[in-house]
């Protein structure tokens, strides 16, 4: 093989190997991570999609501020810190599962990878500011199909489950927040001085909601309903 040849087949190995463990290895802001997409922004969050497929890699990124978390699809995932030769074991967090993580003070740099079959799948906001807005959510105590999740300095949070015919309690929303639908099917929305409003929200979808409102959701179809609810402080 000629000296060119070589060279060039060399380059070839590293363009397919090198180059891309080079890209793993820098680290990136987590709006730049792979397969981190940023799908909505307003004032007040920004909303990450975050679909990793089996056997990818979500490279080293950089978490920087604070941000609330909903796992949708389930999946077997290590993490290594960056720095560390440490691999956790595979976790698998389940559909529904909700946290809160607060990196203002000090940030995370961290990479995960998809080591199981199936497609891991989050929906995740992080709050554009440092420092809450000083709304007030309301309160969903005694209120029928709901449990609180949640509540901290910045969010409140509430899980909303309905077997198929029954409705939840009526409730006002007091600040804004976002509706991440967990599992999906046929609803209602009843809004006092409104028309009824049949809606048909997939796993996975979210739904930005201002504030004050008062509704009250219905289940119309025949599986179970899963939502989550937050509303900002």
């Amino acid at each position: 093989m000629g000296r060119y040849a070589w060279a060039t087949l060399t380059g070839l190995l590293l363009a397919s190997s090198g180059a891309s463990f080079a890209d793993d290895e820098k680290p990136v802001p987590i709006l730049q991570a792979p397969y981190h997409l940023p799908v909505f922004r307003n004032e007040y969050v920004t909303l990450l999609n975050v679909n990793v497929p089996p056997g990818k890699t979500t490279g080293y990124h950089i978490h920087t501020g604070d941000s609330v978390s909903v796992n949708i699809g389930a999946a077997d995932m290590t993490n290594q810190d960056f720095g560390s030769d440490k691999v956790s074991a595979p976790q698998r967090g389940q559909p529904g599962r909700a946290s809160y993580a607060d990196y203002r003070k000090e940030s995370k740099t961290h990479k995960a990878v998809n080591v199981g079959t199936t497609m891991f799948h989050n929906i995740s906001f992080i709050f554009n500011s440092p420092a809450p807005w000083h709304f007030t959510p309301g309160t969903r105590d005694g209120k029928a199909g709901y449990t609180q999740i949640m509540d901290n300095e910045r969010v409140r949070g509430w899980r909303l489950v309905l077997p198929p015919g029954q409705a939840a309690g009526e409730i006002t929303q007091q600040s804004p927040g976002i509706r991440i639908v967990v599992e999906g099917g046929d609803i209602v929305e009843r809004i006092p001085g409104r028309p009824d409003r049949p809606m048909q929200p997939h796993t996975g979808e979210f739904f930005w909601q201002d504030a004050p409102i008062t509704r009250e959701i219905r289940n119309i179809g025949t599986t179970r309903i899963e939502l989550v609810e937050f509303e900002l402080k």
